[in-house]
């Protein structure tokens, strides 16, 4: 999975592709591999903001890898929700860092000049009414789980040097992206707690996945662009263009 349009050191236009929410069954050979490749042809990196699988399942993840074969750029991904669900989330994350993708998972890398930092995150909802560690062991769990994702997304972020940094999650950092939705599941989709380590340490952008019916783009509280790339979404508000967000970046030589 390599190749890309520009030599290393050398500066200037660095394109991602980025989609959430591929939901790989063990029956879906061949029918990722031309969305993956079309994406991957438009751009330097293929940034995969999580639910690479639909039960998180390593036979899935391993057709995944199969479909992502044919893939000519840098590929790097977050885990979802949907890869945790049968418990071998490690095993999944496996099989495709073998596949050559940078799995991140509170962690950071530097693609192109790129910095790029990736956690799965976590709900808990947003503003004024982001759920606090009060009363049952239960819902302190819940909300501590939270502070763990936001915790290791400020670690990744810490480490980024490069002049445009970009941060892959799958579950919302702000409501903006997730109106759309019902306003009753706004609580899952999120948490406003991934927004403070990305205001204490800017980005350039934001993608994340996971609000099948939520909003493409918003804002965070500095101004930085956040894009849901959920791809039941890209498809549904934009039946004519391709199923993916591209961003372009300007990077300086080195």
């Amino acid at each position: 999975m390599d190749g890309a349009t520009q030599t290393p050191g050398q500066g200037g236009t660095v394109r991602i592709a980025a989609i959430g929410d591929l939901h790989c069954t063990r029956a879906a050979q061949g029918l990722l591999a031309p969305l993956l490749q079309q994406a991957a042809a438009a751009a330097d990196v293929l940034a995969l903001c999580g639910d690479l699988t639909d039960y998180g399942l390593p036979e899935e993840a391993q057709v995944l890898a199969r479909e992502l074969s044919g893939v000519r750029a840098q590929v790097v991904a977050v885990l979802g929700n949907h890869d945790h669900e049968s418990g071998h989330a490690g095993e999944v994350q496996k099989i495709l860092a073998g596949a050559g993708v940078h799995v991140l998972d509170g962690e950071a890398v530097e693609l192109h000049g790129i910095g790029i930092a990736g956690v799965k995150g976590f709900a808990g909802g947003f503003g004024r009414h982001t759920l606090g560690p009060w009363g049952e062991g239960a819902i302190k769990s819940f909300v501590r789980e939270a502070l763990d994702e936001a915790l290791k997304l400020e670690s990744a972020l810490a480490r980024l040097r490069t002049p445009q940094r970009v941060a892959l999650l799958h579950y919302a950092p702000i409501a903006g992206t997730v109106e759309g939705e019902p306003r009753e599941i706004y609580p899952f989709l999120g948490s406003s707690r991934l927004e403070e380590p990305l205001v204490r340490y800017p980005v350039t952008a934001v993608c994340h996945g996971h609000a099948h019916k939520g909003a493409l783009e918003g804002k965070m509280s500095n101004g930085v662009p956040v894009y849901n790339c959920a791809l039941p979404l890209l498809r549904r508000a934009r039946p004519d263009g391709p199923p993916f967000r591209l961003l372009e970046f300007q990077t300086e030589p080195v």
